[in-house]
């Protein structure tokens, strides 16, 4: 059987561009086990709440909600358990490196299907204060006001 080409999205951390300043994007491969693989073609995953961090020179995600395989009995694992990401040594040095400055987290940001296999976008973030995320809203809502009033104009005339 042929691999499907092209990019499919499976999932999006929607909370973290709302708590966080992206500042840089890396795509990274997962090491998962074939039930993970099947659940995770079915959609059954969240990103909410998730994090990675650098330890003993690899870079695991935590939190990342996978369910279990429903016909995967004995083979399913833990849906909360620890995923190893793959990168290049370099890649992981860097991103320990920024993660461990002051107000900087390393955040899974989508996971997506790219040519039959999962990659995940692991980015660098900055963490929001309270008064950018209002900035943010305002200028959202300002935004959609402009859109609304360019709607009921256009369909005046």
């Amino acid at each position: 059987m042929a691999r499907a080409r092209g990019v499919k999205p499976m999932a999006s951390n929607k909370k973290a561009f709302h708590d966080y300043f992206v500042e840089e994007r890396v795509e990274c491969g997962m090491e998962l086990k074939g039930t993970e693989v099947k659940s995770m073609r079915q959609g059954r995953m969240n990103l909410k709440e998730s994090y990675a961090y650098v330890r003993g020179g690899e870079i695991l995600v935590h939190g990342m909600h996978v369910s279990p395989y429903e016909q995967g009995n004995r083979f399913n694992s833990d849906p909360l358990r620890e995923r190893r990401l793959l990168l290049h040594k370099s890649e992981i040095r860097h991103l320990g490196q920024e993660a461990a400055k002051m107000g900087y987290a390393l955040v899974p940001l989508s996971v997506y299907l790219k040519d039959g296999r999962f990659k995940m976008e692991l980015g660098l973030c900055k963490g929001k204060k309270l008064h950018d995320k209002r900035q943010d809203i305002a200028e959202r809502d300002a935004k959609r006001d402009i859109q609304r009033a360019l709607r009921e104009r256009n369909r005046g005339e």
